[in-house]
C-alpha cells in the first residue's frame, strides 16, 4: 500500500468510526464534517496530498525494503547522517505546510514507533516482553501509513512522590486480567493529543512504577471496544480564517483514554508487566534522539513564522526605527540562530548505536528542548508587546462585510496597509499569543517533553563534567574525589 494521499486519510478515519465525547454528547457522524475536527483533518489531510506530490515525492518519501512502494520518509530507520539530514528536511517541508503549529503532525510518532523498533532487541530475553510484535507492528504501520495519538500520563490524582493507588475501581490504567486472548485493561490514561482523530493509540509506561499492573507498551486501533475518548473544550474560536487564522485550522483536540475493559491481542502486546524495562528501556532506545529530532525541526520553523510575523506588525505600523523594537526582535533571531546550530551540532555529532541505527547527539538535543519552552513564552510576550493596544481592536471579518466597512477603512488603516489587511495581521498575532488556542500553545511548548524541571535534571546528571573537574583540580594542585 505505502504512503497514503489525503484522501486516503480522510476516509480511513471516517470509516473507524471511533467513539468520541465532546461537550457531554458522543459525536456522531463523519469526523471529517464535524466543526471541531474538520480543520485539523484538512490540514492533516494536505499533508498526506504533500508526500505525494510529484514536486515533493522524492524528498518526502522512501522505497519499501519489502513492498517496493514509496514510504513516508518519517518510518525510514537512519544508518548514516546523511540519512538523519534527508529526515529532517523531510520534516521541514511537513512543518513549514503548518507553519510549525501541528505539535503532532504523523511524523512525530511515525518516528517514535519506528524508533522502538528500532531498539527492540534490547526486549529480547526479557521477562513478559515481545521484540518481535514490536517489529511486526513497525512494519505494518510503514506499510500502510499508519497514524497514531499515543498516552502515557496516569490521572493526576496525587502527584506526591510516593503516591500509590488503592481504590477499588482504577483510576490509572491498569492491567485487570491476563488471558489466553491478550490483557485486559482498565482504567484511564491522559492527554491524548488528537486522540481519537489517528487511526490507532500508542500506550506506553515509562519510568519507575510501584505497581506492575501500570506497565505495559501496547498499540490498538482506535475503534477498539470499550475505548472511549474524552475530549477538553474547543479551543476554536470560529471557522472563519479571518477572524480565527490559527485556531480554525490547527486545533489539536486533547483527550481522556478510557479503557472499558479493553482488550489488547497479544500480538499487539509490546511489554508488560516489568517495571525494570519500562523504566530503562526509553532511555536505551533511540526514542529521545530521534524524536527531539523531529521536534525541534518543528519548533525552529515555527520560530521562523514568528519572526515573520514579528517583522510584518514592525511593517504594518511602522515601528521599525525604535531601539527597543530591534532588541526584541533581536532576541527572537538569537533564540532561533541557537535552536538551529544547535540541531546542526546534533546531526554533526551522530553516531551509531549498538543496534545500528544513526542517533543524533543527545546533548545537544537535550539543551535545545530545554531552551525551547524558556524561549517561547518570551517570544509570545514580545508580539503582545510589539502590538499594543492594536491587538486589542479587532473587529471580525462579518464587520468589513458590513455597512460599516467605511469607518472601518478610515480608521483602521496602516501605514502600509489597507485597514483589512492591518486586521488580519493583528488578529493572527493575537490568535498566537492570546486567544485560548494560543495559550494552549504556549502551554503546550512549556510542557512538550515533561516536567522541565526533571528534564534540567536529568541533563545535569547525565552531562560529561569529569574532565572539567580534572582540569580545576589540576590548576589547584588539590586531590579530585
Amino acid at each position: 500500500m505505502g504512503a497514503i494521499n489525503g484522501k486516503e486519510y480522510i476516509n480511513r478515519l471516517n470509516q473507524l468510526k471511533n467513539e468520541i465525547w465532546l461537550d457531554g454528547k458522543k459525536v456522531e457522524g463523519l469526523l471529517s464534517e464535524h466543526p471541531v475536527f474538520k480543520g485539523l483533518i484538512q490540514e492533516k489531510a494536505a499533508l498526506y496530498d504533500l508526500q505525494l506530490d510529484p514536486h515533493y515525492i522524492e524528498a518526502m518519501t522512501f522505497i519499501s525494503p519489502e513492498s517496493g512502494d514509496p514510504i513516508g520518509l518519517s518510518y525510514m530507520q537512519p544508518r548514516s547522517i546523511d540519512d538523519l539530514k534527508r529526515r529532517r528536511k523531510m520534516f521541514e517541508q511537513w512543518a513549514k505546510k503548518t507553519y510549525g503549529m501541528m505539535g503532532r503532525s504523523p511524523d512525530y510518532l511515525n518516528t517514535a514507533i519506528m524508533a522502538f523498533a528500532s531498539s527492540a532487541s534490547f526486549l529480547e530475553g526479557k521477562e513478559n516482553c515481545f521484540p518481535e510484535n514490536l517489529v511486526q507492528f513497525y512494519k505494518m504501520a510503514r506499510e500502510k501509513d499508519l497514524n497514531f495519538t499515543h498516552t502515557f500520563i496516569s490521572p493526576q490524582v496525587n502527584r506526591s512522590q510516593f503516591y500509590f493507588e488503592d481504590s477499588k475501581e482504577p483510576i490509572a490504567a491498569k492491567i485487570v486480567d491476563v488471558t489466553d486472548d491478550g490483557l485486559v485493561i482498565k482504567g484511564a490514561r491522559l492527554l491524548a493529543t488528537q486522540g481519537g482523530l489517528t487511526d490507532e493509540v500508542f500506550v506506553i509506561s515509562i519510568g519507575k512504577f510501584f505497581n506492575e499492573d501500570e506497565v505495559f507498551a501496547f498499540s490498538i486501533p482506535s475503534n477498539t471496544k470499550g475505548l472511549k475518548f474524552i475530549c477538553r473544550d474547543t479551543f476554536i474560536g470560529g471557522t472563519s480564517h479571518f477572524d480565527h487564522p490559527l485556531s480554525s485550522r490547527y486545533e489539536e483536540m486533547d483527550s481522556i483514554v478510557v479503557f472499558d475493559n479493553v482488550l489488547v491481542p497479544w500480538d499487539r502486546v509490546f511489554y508488560y508487566k516489568n517495571g525494570e524495562v519500562a523504566e530503562k528501556f526509553i532511555n536505551q532506545s533511540a526514542f529521545h534522539n530521534l524524536a527531539i529530532h523531529q521536534v525541534i525541526t518543528r519548533q525552529i520553523v515555527k520560530t521562523e513564522f514568528i519572526l515573520g510575523i514579528a517583522q510584518v506588525l514592525i511593517e504594518t505600523i511602522n515601528i521599525g526605527e525604535y531601539q527597543h523594537i530591534h532588541e526584541k526582535v533581536s532576541e527572537i533571531i538569537c533564540g532561533l540562530e541557537t535552536m538551529k546550530a544547535l540541531l546542526e551540532k546534533a546531526e554533526n555529532d551522530a553516531s551509531i548505536d549498538e543496534y545500528g541505527i544513526m542517533r543524533p547527539d543527545i546533548t545537544a538535543l537535550s539543551v535545545a528542548s530545554l531552551t525551547f519552552p524558556k524561549l517561547y513564552p518570551r517570544f509570545t510576550e514580545i508580539i503582545q508587546i510589539m502590538s499594543a493596544s492594536g491587538i486589542i481592536t479587532l473587529p471580525t471579518e462579518n464587520a468589513f462585510l458590513s455597512e460599516i466597512r467605511h469607518d472601518l477603512d478610515q480608521y483602521l488603516q496602516g501605514a502600509t496597509k489597507s485597514a483589512e489587511d492591518r486586521v488580519k495581521v493583528f488578529r493572527l498575532a493575537w490568535d498566537l499569543t492570546m486567544s485560548s488556542f494560543g495559550t494552549r500553545e504556549t502551554q503546550y511548548e512549556r510542557y512538550f517533553f515533561g516536567d522541565p524541571i526533571r528534564l534540567v535534571s536529568s541533563v545535569y546528571k547525565s552531562y560529561p563534567k569529569e574532565q572539567y573537574v580534572k582540569d580545576v583540580c589540576k590548576f589547584l594542585q588539590i586531590e579530585n574525589i
